[in-house]
């Protein structure tokens, strides 16, 4: 979205190329350039860090410096940030080698779970066609409510990643990230789907998962394979209206209830109590048919176990 904007501004005051202040070995370059490419063919990109002497954290803060713009970073905090409503991403200094402990003072939308509060935070989500839309009784924007969690997650020391990635240019990168309604988020709804989607309807979608992150991260959103597999993912969703509860304590998002109107779930089915739905006498017949190839392989190839 934001190089579909700087496409935008470019077209609106007359120019004909955009710039933009990401390194060259990262992703960023990759997913900007791709974006605008397809958005604008003729459009000219320019990249300080590829074609300027800028190249290192040390002589951009010294540049900055020398011009006096003002920028969030020093030389006792040189980390790499990347900032919106859903996260906030840390690169660099200590953080380059893997071994190393984040500085707790480094973080910006969350306290460490040992600080938080010794008290439980109960929150009830309500999904929309898999679209969060309020929470505890409260309808709320996307923005909203995006924030809302991210208040309620930070305070509960919710949502702290430390991950080692694979960047599309081929190089591992240590990142550390706090998303504190991210991971709300995720929780709550991956709850709220395990009631309302159908089972081989979801392992199909998760089994999807891997190759529709791999195009976002590596930058082809604007591409017909992503937009084509959004529409099988926004398809699974049609069902996905309910609402998870979940619990927030010292780092944790505990799922304790789910519910919704048109639920799968049928409680006089699963019960270990008496019912007149599921005949228990079937489940021989099941059995022994799913086992019959496996005991046609041991008696062949008995050596084999």
């Amino acid at each position: 979205m934001i190089a579909k904007e700087q496409i935008r501004i470019a077209r609106k005051e007359g120019a004909d190329g955009v710039s933009h202040g990401a390194t060259g070995k990262g992703n960023d370059q990759v997913r900007f350039e791709l974006a605008y490419q397809t958005l604008n063919p003729e459009i000219k990109v320019i990249a300080p860090w590829r074609i300027w002497d800028l190249n290192s954290r040390t002589a951009l803060l010294n540049y900055a410096k020398t011009h006096g713009i003002p920028v969030p970073v020093s030389k006792s905090s040189p980390y790499s940030m990347d900032r919106n409503s859903f996260h906030i991403s840390y690169e660099g200094g200590i953080l380059e080698d893997p071994w190393t402990r984040p500085d707790p003072s480094m973080f910006l939308m969350s306290v460490s779970p040992e600080k938080a509060p010794d008290k439980v935070t109960t929150l009830e989500i309500e999904y929309e066609q898999g679209d969060p839309v309020a929470i505890n009784g409260e309808r709320m924007s996307p923005a909203v409510l995006l924030n809302t969690l991210n208040k309620y997650g930070g305070d509960n020391g919710i949502g702290r990643i430390d991950i080692v990635e694979n960047r599309f240019v081929g190089m591992k990168s240590r990142g550390v990230y706090e998303t504190p309604g991210g991971t709300i988020l995720h929780a709550a709804h991956s709850a709220i789907e395990s009631i309302t989607v159908d089972r081989e309807t979801l392992y199909l979608r998760d089994s999807l998962i891997p190759s529709y992150a791999k195009m976002i991260y590596n930058g082809f959103w604007y591409s017909p394979e992503r937009s084509l597999m959004q529409k099988m993912i926004d398809e699974t969703q049609k069902h996905v209206t309910g609402t998870t509860r979940v619990e927030l304590y010292k780092g944790n998002c505990t799922v304790t209830g789910r519910k919704a109107t048109k639920s799968l779930y049928r409680e006089d089915v699963a019960t270990f109590e008496r019912d007149d739905e599921y005949r228990q006498d079937d489940a021989e017949g099941f059995i022994r048919l799913n086992a019959l190839r496996l005991k046609l392989y041991s008696k062949t190839f008995p050596d084999d176990f």
